[in-house]
């Protein structure tokens, strides 16, 4: 990815802040007074010197006491009101970036994911934007208050005494060449560390997804010295960031000190000499120090926002991610009622991944309104693929697909897959309740519409068993359900959903005898008046088809009723006597 200058990611941190100026001008205001406080207190210094110690008044000694502490007490308030308004702008901006990321996540197809992996996004989401947290509610907070501080405390140096100003602004240029020279490097391992961060989060997503294979194979010591790997690829990217940052911080303090030393004893030449009194010294180098606290804290938040600017640029990377199925200029719409006719004219599709492996070629297909078709063949016939077309997650690279005679391309995707009702060979159950997961369908239905469903899907007995019945949160991935139940779930939910054309990814060939029953005569419910396409993988879902199609290569090779198939076709005899597992 090429980088961004620092200057051009800056400017996208702080746009996320205008929303809340109101918050941010306050802010400023705290920041305002709290550096203002800081910088009276050197004249009151000033003052405490020369008019009440060496001038041995103790009655002035005593007004100017309470006037600092006054002064002092007006800076702490303004510091809280700082610290706070920034902590919370700190984290409304990361909840911003969360949801902006998330939102866009979901525009982008299939093909997005099948080379990135989840658990780098995640990384994204998390470390990246507290990174971001970090600087906005802390670190911009830290930059802003010791600019101002090195602005007027530069300012305060010069009226007090300009040629000690003189004397300092001479050391200037050493401290800025590191931040100048060590900061880039400090953005670049900074970037190299996130990215070796989200290599473990993927895969430790990965493992954890899958652990009952890892642990099926014991194939735990090769994970851990996989995972230990990449835990020291991390060690290694963070040590590199670390050494520069902290040689970054060394110089500046360093120069700083030994330049308010030097200037330090230049000043009391001065002194003795009659160029200048106690008191000014006093505050000069009080002004000095707080220059120089600046500087180092500025040089410390440099090593921040250059960290910060490589989370962003990670996130930059993934917003600027361009959805490759949009909608058109100029949407069309279906005509209504949709009857759930298909088309498939000389379709031909490869995977991204694989553009050079054409899963289908030149497919010519129509499915009549109503019409129960089953796709038989081998599998990588293209039958899942089909699937993924008719729902436009992917272009096709030739050919087109018709809904009622309209071009797919010529219609929003989310009109498009709001006539779709999928059905697949492994049901998705989400980690809520029973109610939800079958809402999920459609989420404006009420309880009685649900149960309805619940009901035509052979759902409801085992559902009202359940502790808290409809309420009862089903675990991650359903571990609380079997594999009838959770595919009799997903049925309840595409009844609820009553959409026009049905994708059925065969949901009985994992199943014993008894929830195979149950969920065929769901799935016999589920069908009736519907556009059906099955993934054909048992010999009863074939008999009661209207069509059978049978593909190989990601052709059509045959297609007809299951006697007449038997009769002509030997791949489909063949299939037919593995009773169709594929």
């Amino acid at each position: 990815m090429k980088r961004r200058p620092l200057t051009a990611v800056l400017p996208w941190i702080l746009s996320l802040l205008r929303p809340y100026r109101a918050r941010v001008v306050a802010a400023c205001v705290a920041l305002a007074l709290g550096s203002l406080s800081w910088l009276a207190l050197g004249q009151g210094i000033k003052l405490l010197v020369d008019e009440g110690f060496l001038a041995d008044n103790g009655e002035r000694l005593n007004q100017i006491m309470l006037v600092v502490l006054g002064i002092n007490l007006l800076g702490a308030v303004a510091a809280f009101c700082r610290f706070y308004l920034m902590s919370w702008l700190g984290e409304r901006v990361s909840a911003d970036i969360r949801r902006s990321v998330y939102d866009h996540l979901l525009t982008l197809s299939p093909g997005f994911y099948e080379t990135t992996r989840t658990g780098e996004v995640i990384s994204r989401f998390t470390s990246d934007t507290t990174v971001i947290q970090t600087v906005v509610g802390m670190s911009l907070s830290m930059a802003l208050r010791s600019s101002v501080t090195l602005v007027g405390g530069l300012l305060m140096m010069l009226v007090t005494s300009p040629l000690m100003t003189l004397y300092a602004a001479v050391a200037v240029p050493l401290v800025l060449v590191p931040i100048r020279v060590l900061g880039s490097r400090v953005r670049l391992y900074a970037k190299a560390s996130q990215d070796r961060v989200a290599e473990i989060g993927a895969y430790v997503d990965e493992s954890l997804h899958e652990i009952h294979t890892v642990q099926s194979y014991t194939h735990e010591a090769v994970d851990r010295r996989n995972f230990n790997d990449r835990v020291e690829a991390v060690i290694e990217a963070a040590a590199n960031r670390i050494r520069h940052r902290g040689l970054l911080i060394a110089l500046v303090m360093g120069l700083s000190v030994g330049a308010i030393t030097l200037v330090a004893w230049l000043g009391a030449v001065e002194v003795l000499g009659g160029g200048m009194s106690a008191g000014e010294l006093t505050a000069f180098l009080f002004y000095a120090v707080m220059v120089a606290g600046a500087v180092a804290t500025v040089s410390e938040v440099i090593g921040e926002v250059q960290r910060a600017a490589g989370a962003t640029e990670r996130l930059l990377e993934l917003l600027g991610t361009q959805p490759e199925i949009r909608a058109p200029e100029s949407p069309q719409s279906l005509p209504r009622p949709v009857r759930g006719e298909l088309a498939l004219e000389n379709l031909s599709f490869a995977y991204p991944s694989a553009p050079d492996r054409p899963v289908l070629q030149g497919l010519n297909l129509t499915l009549r309104p109503g019409e129960r078709v089953a796709l038989v063949g081998p599998s990588g016939a293209g039958k899942s693929t089909l699937f993924q077309l008719l729902q436009r997650f992917y272009l096709p690279k030739r050919g087109r697909v018709l809904l009622d005679g309209t071009d797919l391309a010529r219609l929003d995707p989310k009109l498009i897959r709001s006539q779709f009702a999928l059905v697949p060979q492994e049901s998705v159950i989400f980690a809520t309740s029973a109610l939800e997961n079958v809402r999920y369908g459609r989420p404006d239905a009420t309880l009685a519409e649900v149960q309805q469903a619940c009901r035509a899907a052979r759902a409801e007995e085992f559902i009202q068993a359940l502790p808290q019945g409809y309420d009862t949160n089903l675990g991650e991935r359903g571990v609380r359900l079997s594999g009838g139940q959770k595919q009799r779930i997903a049925i309840a939910r595409a009844l609820l959903a009553d959409r026009p054309v049905l994708l059925l990814d065969e949901a009985t060939s994992a199943l014993d005898a008894a929830s195979e029953q149950q969920v065929k005569l769901a799935l016999d419910e589920l069908m009736r008046g519907k556009t059906t396409v099955i993934i054909a993988h048992r010999l009863a879902t074939v008999v009661n088809a209207d069509r059978i199609i049978v593909m190989e290569q990601g052709r059509v090779i045959a297609e007809g009723t299951h006697s007449e198939l038997v009769a002509r076709n030997a791949l489909y005899r063949e299939l037919a006597d593995l009773q169709l597992v594929s």
